[in-house]
């Protein structure tokens, strides 16, 4: 059997930023968290799993281009830019958006005293598509089980972006099989609940998987509510 090009990224190992009221949870290399195995995967530079006390906030740099998605697990959180337009996200709704070098985001914990937690990714924008750029899509998990729904992009002429976004709810020992887009494009699993086995690697909660030069992926829950989140850009900047 031949084994696929794939690198884990295991939880127990992802870098920690903290304060008192806030805590991110670094797939990658980011801030004062730098490790020498946690590079970026192709054109995926930032996936933060960030947990947010009540009624704060936190801004984010763009140090370069790039497109943004957030997406709320638990809770909701509301987005703001630098020109003033703010949205309210909650969990079962996806942002993407385009940010330009320079520019500042802020995301607060809209609740007084409920903790938030979200994820978000940065991906280095390597395309000429319009700047600004910001779509919120709703999407339900337990409406479809047991497959991958793609959630970014919702509508038709956003199929020319560089990336795509799946999530996916599994009963245990459901399975199904995900067909990137291109042969040679990079495919990055999370697993957001539960347990997985994905091309004959074992995932657990909040653990991630880098995949490339794959025609096909092959992807079973090995317990109840498994969730499943995918993400295919670009391998090469």
């Amino acid at each position: 059997m031949v084994q696929s090009k794939a690198k884990i990224f295991l939880a127990d190992e992802r870098g920690v930023n903290e304060t008192a009221w806030f805590r991110s949870f670094n797939t990658f290399n980011f801030g004062r968290y730098q490790n020498e195995h946690k590079t970026p995967f192709g054109n995926i530079y930032v996936l933060n799993d960030d947990t947010l006390d009540g009624n704060r906030s936190l801004k984010m740099l763009a140090e370069e281009e790039s497109f943004v998605i957030l997406l709320p697990i638990i809770g909701a959180i509301e987005y703001c830019n630098d020109e003033g337009a703010k949205n309210l996200l909650a969990a079962g709704q996806v942002q993407v958006l385009s940010v330009i070098k320079g520019e500042t985001i802020e995301l607060r914990n809209p609740f007084k005293t409920e903790l938030v937690n979200f994820l978000q990714v940065w991906i280095r924008k390597n395309t000429q598509l319009p700047t600004p750029y910001a779509s919120i899509s709703t999407y339900d998990v337990n409406e479809f089980m047991n497959c991958l729904l793609q959630i970014f992009p919702s509508r038709i002429w956003e199929t020319e972006f560089p990336f795509s976004v799946h999530i996916g709810k599994f009963s245990g020992r459901g399975e199904t099989t995900f067909l990137p887009a291109k042969n040679k494009s990079a495919v990055f699993v999370f697993v957001l609940e539960g347990a997985f086995e994905v091309e004959g690697r074992l995932l657990h909660n909040r653990d991630g998987l880098a995949l490339w030069d794959m025609e096909e992926i092959e992807v079973e829950a090995l317990s109840n509510d498994a969730i499943l989140l995918v993400i295919e850009s670009s391998l090469i900047s």
